[in-house]
């Protein structure tokens, strides 16, 4: 199994979830820019969608998109616990929460990372992920993660919560979010996965 991934994009959630699964896996780095692989390889023979996390299995197939990829990692890995079973309402409840944080927050930040986007439009997109993590906030208040124990969904999200510092958002009106970034951050495979991406401070 192999993990396609580029250093601090939303493929670093697929990245977290091998690890606290305990997956043996391999990973190779994509330049999104050029859409060639560490390997020298055209990634777009790969997934011509272009754009990372792709995972490749050992028969030469690839899945792509966080939220199957995330829900394929912990239904083949049950006993790590990262999601409920398959057909319960904690389980919708857990994708629920992965289609949130993929429509309402990740697609959120695109048009802020395009240097051509108008002040008026980036600050719009400000505004409503500013509502988005208020909503996040609600949840977290009194969970130390968002669904009960950590699953996929964390995952997911403290990957695109990072984003918010190098959109410079001013975090500290949300401490709650920011006590929760350092709890998940100090996990060992979460920090493992860091260092992996030389992302760790």
């Amino acid at each position: 199994m192999k993990l396609y991934y580029s250093p601090g994009a939303c493929s670093l959630a697929a990245h977290i979830i091998l690890r606290e699964a305990g997956y043996s896996f391999d990973l190779e780095k994509v330049d999104l820019a050029t859409k060639t692989t560490a390997g020298g390889h055209d990634f777009t023979a790969l997934n011509p969608k272009g754009y990372v996390p792709v995972l490749q299995f050992d028969d030469g197939q690839v899945l792509t998109e966080n939220i199957a990829i995330d829900e394929y990692l912990a239904d083949h890995k049950p006993e790590s616990g990262l999601a409920p079973i398959a057909g319960t309402l904690e389980r919708y409840r857990l994708v629920e929460w992965l289609a949130f944080i993929s429509t309402e927050i990740h697609k959120q930040f695109g048009p802020l990372f395009k240097p051509d986007t108008p002040d008026a439009t980036r600050q719009a997109q400000k505004d409503v992920l500013a509502k988005r993590f208020d909503y996040v906030v609600g949840q977290l208040a009194n969970h130390q993660y968002l669904t009960g124990d950590f699953s996929v969904a964390d995952a997911y999200l403290f990957t695109v919560l990072r984003w918010a510092v190098m959109m410079k958002f001013d975090m500290k009106r949300w401490p709650v979010i920011e006590t929760y970034m350092t709890r998940v951050a100090a996990r060992p495979q979460v920090r493992a996965a860091l260092e992996a991406e030389g992302l760790a401070a």
